[in-house]
């Protein structure tokens, strides 16, 4: 199933939420294709990659996130994992992790409990190059704001990933050192 049909399934189109989400998942996902076409050595899974931009955030639908459009019962960090079960259920099971996988640059497990996130405990860091491109191809895109398709400039998405810890920094910096900085001027 096409991921604008899935989304369909799980979101009218009439509804505030499918127009940010195909706003922001389109966006994502012209930027992680433009990453993996110049990034040819990383053998990327285009097909892969692009589906899964398209459906990384469908969690939302069941947060509470009532300026999204969303009025669901789990507070919005809850959306990977949420996501990641709508996808299973669909027998999607390589892009539900990305769903669980792309929230800030990673959750590890030992945060999860530390920080007594309503998340299970597990390791929900992005591991496939594919999921690495997606989680960093996210932070250049808000789901809120005037221009959805408007990518964020570094020194922005420096500062939300510092409210998180210096270890969200360092691995956002990773990211940029494997993949370049050039797209964020296009």
């Amino acid at each position: 199933m096409e991921p604008e049909k899935l989304l369909e399934k799980y979101i009218d189109p009439a509804n505030k939420v499918y127009q940010i989400l195909i706003k922001h998942s389109t966006a994502v996902k012209n930027l992680a294709l433009k990453i993996a076409d110049h990034n040819p050595h990383l053998n990327i899974n285009r097909d892969l990659l692009a589906q899964a931009a398209m459906l990384h955030d469908i969690g939302i639908i069941k947060t509470n996130a009532p300026d999204l459009g969303c009025f669901g019962g789990y507070p919005y960090i809850c959306h990977g994992y949420l996501g990641r079960e709508i996808l299973e259920k669909e027998g999607l099971h390589q892009v539900a992790l990305f769903c669980e996988r792309h929230t800030g640059t990673g959750i590890s497990k030992e945060e999860i409990i530390k920080h007594k996130l309503p998340l299970p405990h597990r390791d929900m860091m992005p591991v496939s190059i594919e999921e690495k491109i997606l989680c960093y191809a996210d932070k250049f895109f808000s789901k809120s704001g005037k221009n959805l398709k408007e990518p964020k400039k570094l020194k922005k998405i420096h500062k939300n990933l510092s409210k998180y810890g210096e270890d969200k920094l360092r691995r956002f910096d990773e990211f940029i050192g494997m993949f370049g900085i050039y797209y964020v001027y296009w």
